[in-house]
């Protein structure tokens, strides 16, 4: 069901004016939005990154290995999903594999800033529903099936507070997929420049999970094996003080072949069953409680 910020009233409706109060989100560039005040003066991330991220994300051994990842884990748990939305969708990179793996459902995609979602719309055209909003309120209430965020959680300070709003937006039965960084001992530059709040501990995100509603049913590192090369390439970036996204994307084909290899083994040892201790990222599913 749809949900109105304004006077708290669920209704069933394909427009998004509220029969009750008459609220409704502004359009802005062609997207419904309810939080636009917060797109000028956001904290959480800057979206001077979505050119860059859109033009490498497709030949980035990481985010080719995570989609790999998301989609198992999606399919493995949540096969039957018919409404599915991805909470901070950047440049749809992430929700273009959904709907490839999931062509029947119906999508959803969100993001605080509209510049990110217009990439997503070159990207999925209409087969989405795109819309700008704050992860912190999400006008939906026992909808989706799952609701996801992927590097999403690290960006916001009241992250307990994003949980719950996704618990809130799924239908009993339902759940989350979720990743985020880990290990605070990797902080350093790259942490600052991306707006990230924190890297988490092994278990913290899923004692936030617990306490919002959700049982757990997946934990599991990942970038597991090339732990070690992140780690001495923070410690570099530490130590000069500096960081440039564009050469850390930006791999040599060689390296990039490599370390895709290597993630592939290592989401294949996943698959079937083997959950990695320690890692850069951390996969999670949860489903909510009854």
């Amino acid at each position: 069901m749809k949900y109105c910020l304004a006077c708290d009233y669920s209704f069933n409706a394909e427009e998004w004016t509220c029969p009750q109060c008459g609220h409704g989100p502004l359009i802005r560039h062609g997207f419904p939005c309810f939080a636009p005040e917060l797109e000028q003066n956001s904290s959480e991330y800057d979206p001077k990154h979505f050119p860059l991220l859109a033009k490498l994300e497709d030949g980035s051994f990481w985010f080719r290995a995570r989609n790999q990842l998301i989609v198992w884990a999606l399919a493995r748990f949540f096969a039957g999903a018919k409404e599915i939305i991805e909470v901070g969708v950047g440049t749809g990179f992430v929700l273009r594999a959904l709907h490839e793996t999931f062509p029947n459902a119906r999508l959803c995609g969100s993001d605080i800033h509209t510049e990110g979602l217009r990439f997503a719309a070159e990207r999925l055209g209409s087969s989405v529903n795109l819309m700008q909003l704050n992860a912190k309120a999400i006008p939906f209430r026992d909808h989706f099936d799952v609701a996801c965020a992927f590097d999403v959680l690290e960006h916001i300070r009241e992250d307990e507070v994003v949980l719950d709003q996704m618990r809130r937006c799924v239908r009993k039965g339902g759940g989350i997929v979720l990743t985020v960084p880990q290990h605070m001992f990797l902080w350093g530059p790259a942490d600052e420049a991306a707006f990230h709040q924190r890297r988490y501990a092994a278990n913290e995100l899923v004692e936030k999970v617990n306490a919002a509603g959700f049982e757990v049913l997946l934990k599991t590192s990942f970038v597991s094996f090339l732990l070690p090369a992140m780690y001495l390439s923070r410690l570099r970036s530490r130590g000069s003080g500096t960081y440039n996204l564009e050469d850390e994307l930006r791999i040599q084909p060689i390296l990039n072949t490599l370390f895709q290899t290597i993630s592939g083994a290592e989401i294949r040892l996943i698959r079937a069953g083997i959950r990695m201790p320690a890692g850069g990222s951390q996969l999670l599913v949860a489903v909510r409680r009854q």
